[in-house]
């Protein structure tokens, strides 16, 4: 359940829905590969607030009777001009007790506080304070935390993708073996060593955030004042659950539909 983190932005594919993977889908191959018979769905959408999530996501999850839910949800209203943090939180509580009464495992994640821009700097505050909750709320309810917020590894740009919000693939191949071991799951997930980043010249530097500005920046703040979303037109990837081959993984189930 969620938004862009979980849909599997920034980690593209030509072959799966909405033309990317992402870190849950690497994360339900391997539980099918170490246990025969699972099955998975995923409901979440790019840009989706915790409202939408809470409103479109949390009947259609409840109905799976699902044994494992992940959630990640409320980064947007952080983004979001006059977002009251003490009602997004109080509705983030709601959500997770719900999720925690049907006796699934639930995982619940911080979000990363990656150094994105000086613009977004007055966003830091809020972005502490939902971490904050989510640690107490994983806590209360007896949740998996993935703190996301702890990994070292995300400082490296190569993570992100080229808006800075998302993570590339090898970001998300990350997460999902983080997931993996938080749930004691065994994987063979790892990332290629990489030579240390080189240093940008100054001319570099203000060449990226001039294309970073006009690529990503400025068509985000005139989606917010249109009060359009890059998920307005979009569906669930695994809307129903699919069983997942332990062979070929959930590009075969693609193929298999093609034929």
């Amino acid at each position: 359940m969620g938004d862009s983190f979980t849909e599997g932005v920034g980690d593209r594919t030509k072959y799966l829905p909405n033309g990317v993977r992402g870190w849950a889908d690497r994360v339900a191959e391997r539980l099918a590969k170490a246990e025969e018979g699972w099955e998975y769905a995923n409901l979440a959408i790019r840009s989706k607030r915790l409202r939408h999530v809470i409103a479109e996501q949390l009947e259609p999850a409840l109905a799976l009777e699902p044994t494992l839910i992940t959630l990640y949800a409320g980064g947007n209203d952080i983004l979001d001009f006059g977002t009251d943090m003490d009602v997004l939180m109080a509705q983030y509580e709601a959500l997770v007790a719900t999720l925690a009464g049907t006796g699934a495992t639930l995982v619940l994640f911080t979000g990363f506080d990656i150094r994105v821009s000086a613009l977004l700097e007055p966003l830091k505050k809020r972005n502490a304070a939902y971490n904050e909750r989510v640690r107490e709320l994983a806590a209360k309810y007896g949740a998996v935390l993935v703190d996301y917020w702890c990994f070292d590894a995300l400082q490296d740009r190569r993570m992100w993708d080229a808006d800075r919000l998302h993570m590339s693939k090898a970001g998300h191949k990350y997460v999902a073996a983080q997931v993996l071991d938080h749930l004691g799951v065994p994987h063979k997930i790892s990332l290629k060593e990489w030579e240390p980043p080189s240093r940008m010249t100054l001319r570099d530097w203000e060449r990226r955030q001039r294309r970073w500005v006009n690529d990503w920046v400025l068509p985000l703040f005139g989606r917010k004042l249109r009060g359009v979303t890059l998920g307005d037109n979009l569906s669930p990837r695994w809307p129903d659950p699919v069983k997942v081959p332990r062979k070929g993984g959930l590009k075969k189930l693609i193929e298999q539909a093609e034929r």
